[in-house]
């Protein structure tokens, strides 16, 4: 006899060995060999696994006792069993036979399935309790809407099946929204499949749950979801879900960052980020197919509530009044509760329609319905180049909407229309940010950039360039190299081809090549440094360019995530901010390095240098930030020791066991009383967990750290090892570089590492202690994961250091970190 091709949906067909007809002693050999069989997933393996599991469950089916049979639900009743899925079965009896009857034929099916160590997902019901356990739980009744039949009377299995969506059909109006609740609570609980680094497959927005949802709605024969693209999109996330279940060998739908290189690699494509975009690509099918249904389901439910207007005509004649459509645009209307295209409208010969109707019903705060999608993508031309004004100011109104912008961006998008705008935007579309301080993929950062930039438009002189500058800020990470650089040249190609002037052009440029200015020379320079302003005003150029990048750091950093932005850096770039204002107008930096210490300084230095002992205090400063009211932005701890070696490690040491985050470091030397030099230590931080700790115990281990009875780098160890280490992606080697040109006083070094506790410690101490440097200042900045510190040190003459020593210090720090 010879092998039975099984039917295939796609791909390659697999085969079923003869032995699979013998279910009870080959069935375990042949699953093992189809899983192992060399190819990629799809829904040809799927559909042949769950027909030898079907085999193989018949075969365990007796033909007797009668009025009983087997179905298989969920999942497994629509023929997409995954390597480690659940095995969803319902024993399904017409009640004729007795209980014992039951339960033995039960543990006659159950039993193999746990022997072999198989999920199962069982319930032995009839059919009256199946219907009635639908009825109460909306989960059970989504799975008996895939009801398949495997063994047993096929006519049970039948009639369960008709009634089942007839129930369902009946109790939709008030089931669908019980269910769209369920998936709003799910998709905030989970997050977006679309934007997520380690995605729940199954579970998040736009996931595979939301794409057997859709069935469901379709099922209801209320409302059905657009099919192009959905089958592909469906099928893509339940590839990589095999492929995911056979690297890992477990039951998992998370997508977890150390398994994305070898699930890649089994389906074929080029890398994890490859994969990742293939992946959330999916998911916006799937997720803006949910949308769009959603809002069909919603509008027939309306109507069905609705009594029919009618228009009296005299004499008891009425006719039915038609829907109301309001006008929004030129072209556009408002018709139940999205924005359509007029009847009027000729996308045919209206450019600029596409823009003008996102930008009406972004402001109206109004979907843009797929119908007048589909028709713009199919019939409006291409704009000229450039771009009339009109276009232009559609595209800046559309941006300036806010969080309305982007439920209308996506459904261009997913109809092609963002990329035949903007063509550079295909590079960054899907494409994810493996830095965890990112919540969002390139593309939809760049959107929500804009959408906070709307809120900050009344602070700039030109807020059409603020808006378009957020929007391709971060355009060049689609291109190698350095993604400021690149996105310069792109920048400039786009305002070309948008219809802006050249100074205009040169500004948008100016905007994406130094996006990054003010976060990075607030959190990582010496602001005090003459040189730091000059840089920066040097490169803005003009007030009106400063206040523009101002907009869009914070804009760009409240973006990104939690982690970005605080109160803390709001107040830093706001201080860079101010100092360089004044530059631009005339003035000379202000704040020089070598400043005369404050009253509250030489009150502690002089009774430093009187106990020759470390004296401190805490001092919590608030600032105002943006609408949120006073919040603090940190602690200020003055330290004051007489001088000695290694007091930066060592008190960099102390503050990390009292789990003290430092984020800003100065030292400077006084000598108050002629009785020798005192280093007064200014340090910014704030507590990792809960409170501050008490000044008596901060003073108390500070004497001890600097007289050396302190072991920090045992304690530190063994709270390390206190904490069980938990498995994850390895992080980059750390690296240090001399930056050069950013001060005349000292030679400025950059540490980028892995953020950990006691680093500043072990900088410290490998800075002083080996290389022999002293530490002037320090900036700290952490950005999730990740430490960026800077450090300006200055030789034992108190001058920066020679460019190789420099060189050398950089390369020795960068060995004792490593």
């Amino acid at each position: 006899m010879t092998d039975r091709a099984v039917p295939e949906t796609s791909g390659t067909p697999h085969r079923v060995p003869d032995g699979a007809r013998s279910p009870e002693t080959s069935y375990p050999a042949a699953r093992l060999a189809l899983l192992n069989e060399v190819g990629q997933p799809g829904p040809s393996r799927r559909a042949t696994l769950a027909d030898l599991t079907d085999r193989w469950l018949a075969g365990l089916f007796p033909n007797r006792p009668t009025g009983t049979a087997l179905v298989a639900v969920g999942g497994y009743g629509r023929g997409e069993l995954s390597p480690r899925s659940d095995l969803d079965l319902l024993l399904l009896h017409d009640g004729t036979a007795g209980a014992g009857e039951v339960a033995a034929l039960a543990d006659r099916l159950w039993y193999p399935v746990w022997d072999l160590g198989l999920s199962l997902d069982h319930s032995v019901r009839t059919p009256a309790e199946a219907r009635k356990t639908a009825g109460d739980d909306l989960k059970v009744q989504l799975g008996l809407l895939d009801a398949r039949h495997i063994a047993g009377d096929p006519e049970l299995t039948a009639n369960l099946r008709t009634a089942v969506l007839a129930d369902w059909r009946a109790q939709a109006p008030k089931r669908l929204p019980e269910l769209h609740e369920m998936c709003l609570e799910r998709a905030e609980r989970q997050g977006e499949l679309a934007h997520l680094l380690e995605p729940d497959l199954k579970e998040a927005r736009g996931g595979l749950r939301d794409a057997t949802v859709l069935r469901a709605v379709a099922a209801s024969w209320l409302a059905d979801a657009p099919r192009e693209g959905l089958a592909e999109a469906r099928a893509r996330l339940l590839d990589t879900r095999d492929a995911l279940h056979l690297v890992t060998g477990r039951a998992t739908d998370r997508l977890s960052l150390q398994e994305q290189d070898q699930v890649a690699a089994h389906l074929g494509v080029l890398d994890a980020d490859t994969l990742l975009r293939g992946v959330y690509e999916a998911a916006r099918t799937v997720a803006y197919a949910s949308d769009v249904t959603w809002r069909s389901v919603g509008r027939v439910l309306r109507a069905r509530s609705a009594r029919p207007r009618k228009r009296f005509l005299g004499r008891g004649h009425a006719e039915p009044v038609g829907v109301e459509r309001m006008p929004l645009a030129d072209g556009v209307v408002e018709q139940e509760g999205e924005a359509v295209l007029a009847r009027t409208a000729r996308p045919e010969r209206d450019p600029v329609l596409p823009l003008r109707a996102a930008a009406a019903a972004a402001q109206a705060g109004l979907p843009i319905s797929l119908p007048a999608v589909r028709a713009l993508a199919a019939a409006a031309p291409a704009l000229p180049v450039p771009w009339p004004a009109e276009a232009r100011e559609q595209l800046v109104t559309l941006l300036g909407a806010g969080q309305a912008t982007v439920p209308v961006w996506e459904a261009l998008e997913a109809e092609g229309l963002i990329a035949r705008l903007l063509p550079d935007w295909e590079r960054v579309r899907c494409r994810p940010q493996r830095n965890p301080v990112h919540r969002w993929t390139v593309d939809r950062h760049l959107v929500e950039t804009a959408v906070q930039a709307a809120t900050l438009t009344r602070q700039v002189s030109r807020p059409d360039l603020l808006l378009i500058g957020a929007l391709l800020h971060d355009i060049g990470k689609g291109w190698p190299g350095d993604h400021s650089v690149a996105g310069e040249v792109i920048a400039r190609d786009v305002a070309a081809r948008m219809g802006f002037g050249r100074a205009d052009a040169d500004t948008l440029a100016l905007l994406v090549r130094h996006h990054l200015l003010l976060i990075e020379t607030a959190t990582r320079r010496d602001l005090d440094d003459p040189a730091t302003v000059e840089s920066v005003a040097k490169t803005v150029r003009s007030v009106e360019c400063l206040d523009l990048l101002h907009a869009l750091t914070q804009a760009d950093a409240l973006a990104t995530g939690p982690a970005a932005w605080s109160a803390w850096r709001a107040s830093l770039v706001a201080d860079l901010v101010r100092r360089v204002t004044g530059v631009l107008a005339g003035e000379a930096p202000s704040g020089p390095p070598d400043r005369e210490p404050s009253a509250e300084e030489e009150r502690l230095a002089v009774e430093a240098a009187r106990t020759g002992g470390p004296v401190l205090a805490l001092r919590a400063e608030s600032e105002p930030v943006a609408q949120d009211g006073t919040e603090p932005v940190g602690v200020e701890l003055l330290l004051a020791v007489p001088d000695r070696p290694g007091l930066l490690p060592a008190a960099a040491g102390v503050l990390a066991l009292h789990r003290l985050t430092v984020r800003a470091a100065d030292l400077r030397t006084a000598d108050p009383i002629g009785a020798g030099p005192v280093t007064l230590l200014s340090w910014r931080v704030a507590a990792e967990f809960g409170s501050l700790p008490e000044v008596a115990r901060l003073r108390a281990d500070f004497a001890r750290a600097f007289d050396g009875s302190l072991d920090i780098a045992s304690r530190l160890a063994e709270r390390e090892a206190a904490y069980p280490r938990r498995r994850g992606v390895p992080a980059p080697p750390p690296r240090v570089t001399v930056v050069g040109g950013t001060s005349e006083v000292a030679t400025v070094i950059e540490v980028r590492a892995q953020d950990v506790p006691g680093l500043l410690h072990r900088i410290g101490r490998a800075l002083e202690d080996a290389a022999g440097v002293a530490v002037r200042s320090a900036r700290i900045s952490t950005l999730g994961a990740n430490a960026v510190d800077a450090f300006y040190v200055v030789g034992p003459d108190g001058a920066p250091l020679p460019a190789e020593r420099a060189a050398e210090v950089a390369r020795e720090l960068e060995a004792a970190l490593g």
